[in-house]
């Protein structure tokens, strides 16, 4: 069974990236929601070295869809060069709330 709808996750810099982001992509329909976490501090390898930053978490709500559409669009915003942008299938929801979902993404 093809999954309807996702939760992607994508890693910021900061507050204000990740909010110009989520403004923009449901602006433009390519996501119903999006939610900022708090700061984390991420700690992993780059370029050969190993790296702690402190960043923040958007999750996503989406139409799979589109998620093709999604991820050209991060890719042409995000200030990284590859930003984090991972997506799980959304098993079970409320009925009304996927519906919402279906209703403001766009196709």
């Amino acid at each position: 069974m093809t999954p309807e709808f996702l939760l992607v996750f994508c890693s910021c810099p900061d507050h204000d990236t990740a909010l110009d982001l989520a403004r923009l992509l449901v602006d433009e329909k390519l996501v119903a929601c999006a939610q900022i976490s708090a700061t984390v501090t991420s700690v992993y390898h780059w370029q050969g070295q190993s790296c702690e930053a402190t960043e923040v978490s958007l999750q996503l709500k989406c139409l799979a869809a589109v998620y093709p559409q999604l991820q050209q669009r991060v890719l042409q915003l995000h200030p990284y060069e590859v930003p984090e942008l991972i997506a799980v299938n959304i098993q079970q929801g409320l009925p009304a709330y996927l519906d919402w979902i279906k209703d403001n993404t766009r196709l």
